[in-house]
């Protein structure tokens, strides 16, 4: 927290810096690889951003006071998580954003204080809500686009025409996003019994909702943090020991609230890559042709997570249009299961492939 801190207070001293050096007209001594957007434009981009957010605050609460308040609160709390997604993503990567411990906190601080300020519980975990959202999406932006500035920082980029394409960026995702969430939500539902599974957004709106109705299942609540701290405590003793077999508190918490389903498909994949990398160590491999058939895993299974999301989004087309989920079950096999575990083989033994040739790229 103090880095992050001194990394943040450093970073506005910087952008004030930067703001006189252009007033003084000390801007085009700077290197092209220092140009970053004026930052009269950012706090201009800033305040203007706020407006609309605040509408839609006022729209679903019907209250100016409360809506004011949300959008205060959203401005500061994303300001401040901003900086903390965007140095974990700049210093480790973008896979380390903290986005739902972020989005946690935030929603537990802002639906205490709207608690407080004697908002009922029929708009309390909406307002919450709202706010955890932005928050949400402020620090995943954060995240990406500090992961782009430390890739052009490294290819020697001008940081301003990044950041103006990043804008874009971002536009044209909110665009994009709301018709196909909303084609998602119609094919197969979010959540519930028969929707696709949220468990994210199903304890984020537990939490919301818990506070109000002041039922929040606190034992639970503890039972999770004690369980936290013991596979803490036995993370670091194994790491003591020197031992190849650790317990992080991140994965144990991730397999105990995701759905079997998708624990059983990451259990695989760790399974795959425990089993690739064995085989290469067994026969001779240099630690480099070991670390290079890790990445052509990596690659591979990412590649396989946004094909099943591109290709669930192009299936829910014809679901919608026809109204009926059976609507691509041809010849009466809508409720094989043998045609997809036999693909599912397939995928398996080539991703252990992949994972196990460790050709070093060469330049």
């Amino acid at each position: 927290a103090g880095i992050v801190g001194s990394s943040l207070v450093s970073g506005i001293k910087s952008g004030i810096e930067a703001y006189r050096m252009m007033r003084g007209g000390g801007v085009d001594s700077s290197l092209r690889t220092e140009r970053d957007t004026p930052m009269q434009w950012v706090g201009i981009a800033l305040l203007v951003s706020v407006v609309p957010v605040y509408f839609v605050f006022e729209h679903f609460t019907g209250s100016f006071g409360i809506a004011a308040f949300m959008a205060v609160v959203m401005l500061v709390a994303g300001f401040l998580f901003s900086a903390v997604a965007g140095y974990m993503a700049g210093l480790v990567g973008s896979s380390n954003n903290p986005i739902s411990g972020v989005t946690i906190a935030t929603l537990l601080t802002s639906a205490l204080i709207l608690l407080a300020l004697g908002v009922d519980s029929a708009v309390g975990p909406a307002a919450a809500i709202f706010i955890g959202a932005v928050v949400a999406c402020s620090a995943a932006i954060a995240g990406d686009n500090m992961q782009d500035l430390k890739a052009g920082h490294i290819l020697g980029a001008t940081p301003v025409k990044q950041q103006i394409m990043q804008g874009i960026g971002v536009l044209t995702a909110a665009v994009v996003m709301a018709p196909v969430l909303t084609l998602i939500l119609k094919a197969y539902g979010i959540g519930g019994a028969d929707g696709l599974a949220a468990p994210q957004a199903t304890l984020m709106a537990s939490v919301a909702q818990g506070v109000f109705t002041q039922d929040l299942p606190w034992t639970m609540v503890t039972i999770g943090m004690l369980i936290a701290v013991g596979v803490i405590v036995l993370d670091q003793a194994l790491a003591k020991r020197g031992a190849a077999f650790r317990t992080p508190v991140l994965a144990v918490a991730v397999g105990i609230y995701l759905p079997f389903e998708l624990d059983m498909a990451i259990f695989i994949g760790g399974v795959i890559a425990w089993l690739a990398t064995g085989a290469m160590r067994k026969k001779g491999s240099s630690e480099e042709e070991v670390e290079a058939g890790g990445r052509h895993g990596l690659l591979f299974a990412a590649g396989l997570i946004t094909g099943e999301a591109l290709l669930g989004i192009l299936l829910a087309i014809p679901i919608v249009i026809l109204g009926s989920r059976e609507a691509l079950a041809f010849w009466g096999v809508s409720e094989a299961t043998w045609p997809g575990l036999l693909l599912f083989a397939i995928v398996l033994v080539w991703l252990y492939k992949v994972s196990s040739k460790g050709e070093v790229e060469t330049a």
